[in-house]
């Protein structure tokens, strides 16, 4: 995997938090949610049908794993996972913890600017409940 490159998007809108096997767990900054992104470590992929068969059930459980992770850690109420890739084309995994009170609920948080934008602080604490819970 040493040819992998972050999407320098990915990197601006980011703070890395975990290197998994497969991923680079990475979370959002500036957003009103606590918002986490898998990158899987690997040159040139686009979609999930360019990991061989071996990373994609790979790649679904380490998504579980950080999923269960931040839902443990949040409480939240719903969890949007997705793999959309129309801005930034490198494969990546969002998984994003939703609440019944949060600003865009019950909408979709992509495409809009952040409301009430998480504390820099909360994030940080919140990386680090999370790197000791999936260590």
């Amino acid at each position: 995997m040493s040819d992998f490159h972050l999407d320098p998007r990915l990197a601006a809108d980011t703070r890395p938090v975990l290197e998994l096997p497969l991923c680079r767990l990475l979370m959002m900054r500036g957003v009103d949610h606590p918002w986490l992104i898998l990158v899987p470590r690997a040159p040139d992929l686009v979609e999930i049908l360019d990991l061989s068969e071996h990373d994609r059930r790979w790649l679904f459980d380490e998504v579980v794993r950080v999923a269960a992770a931040l839902r443990a850690e949040t409480g939240c109420d719903k969890l949007n996972v997705g793999a959309l890739g129309n801005v930034v084309a490198q494969l990546h995994v969002h998984v994003i913890a939703r609440f019944r009170d949060d600003p865009a609920w019950p909408n979709p948080v992509w495409g809009r600017p952040p409301l009430c934008p998480r504390d820099e602080a909360d994030d940080l604490a919140l990386a680090e409940r999370l790197r000791a819970r999936l260590a």
